[in-house]
């Protein structure tokens, strides 16, 4: 069994627990349920976006501990401040580190810009979940998904509001998703092996249509690389590990944003 295998096989048995726990009723009935969604395509569409979408990520499964020492409001005010497009928060706690409360703080100090929830999505109840705790966006891995699993899941998630990142590594993932006007995030990182190749989002770039919004994935720590991935129409650039790695995320990201301005 390989990383991902792993992940999706704990996921799935802890969403069967929490279902257990939690009624869907008090997460539509939850005060954030109501709210407007801010778009993450129009935020990074925006002419004057930087395109980074900044992540919060204390640790991984092939890196160990990254950062355990900024807290949500430390980076995620730093990341605002250094004008990012939107935000990413990593609700996965038993392989990442994250929590759901991660994601409500970032939201309760950010009424401007799109949060992504980062989680495995593998249930309809996690979608409805993320609209509970104020995200705006969530991550749909193609590579742990079916094809039907993909249109269900994106279609409850627009149906509700929020906008979805489709994440894909290889052309069999892509095949599996109804790509016209998505946002489609290529993963440079192998998530089977963890190794990054950052060829990978170019070589794949040429087979997602330019309805799309194009987002590449991880690995990106040089700012010269986002205006070579700008060049094969990418507009947004998630990076985590690159900030989070320091002991100011906030201003790594600020300085990093300088570069590419």
């Amino acid at each position: 069994m390989n990383i991902l295998d792993e992940i999706i096989a704990y996921k799935r048995k802890e969403v069967a627990i929490l279902k257990g726990e939690i009624t869907l009723k008090s997460l539509v009935e939850s005060p954030m349920f109501k709210r407007n969604s801010i778009s993450l395509r129009a935020s990074l569409l925006h002419e004057n976006s930087t395109g980074i979408i900044a992540e919060f990520k204390r640790q991984s499964p092939s890196k160990g501990i990254i950062n355990n020492k900024s807290t949500v409001e430390e980076v995620t005010t730093g990341y605002l401040e250094a004008r990012v497009a939107a935000q990413s928060i990593l609700t996965d706690t038993h392989f990442f580190g994250g929590t759901i409360v991660d994601l409500m703080q970032a939201r309760a100090l950010n009424t401007m810009k799109p949060i992504l929830r980062k989680d495995f999505i593998v249930d309809p109840f996690q979608i409805i979940e993320s609209k509970a705790i104020g995200a705006d966006a969530i991550l749909l891995i193609a590579t742990c998904l079916t094809k039907n699993e993909i249109k269900n899941f994106g279609n409850l998630a627009n149906d509700l509001g929020l906008e979805v990142l489709y994440e894909v590594h290889s052309q069999e993932d892509l095949d599996k998703i109804d790509v016209d006007k998505q946002i489609i995030g290529i993963n440079n990182r192998n998530l089977k092996t963890f190794q990054v190749d950052i060829e990978h989002s170019i070589e794949l770039a040429s087979q997602i249509p330019d309805t799309c919004v194009k987002v590449s994935e991880s690995g990106i720590s040089n700012p010269e690389l986002i205006t070579g991935l700008r060049e094969y129409n990418f507009q947004g650039f998630l990076i985590g590990e690159n900030f989070m790695r320091t002991e100011n995320p906030g201003e790594a990201c600020k300085e990093f944003i300088k570069q590419i301005s």
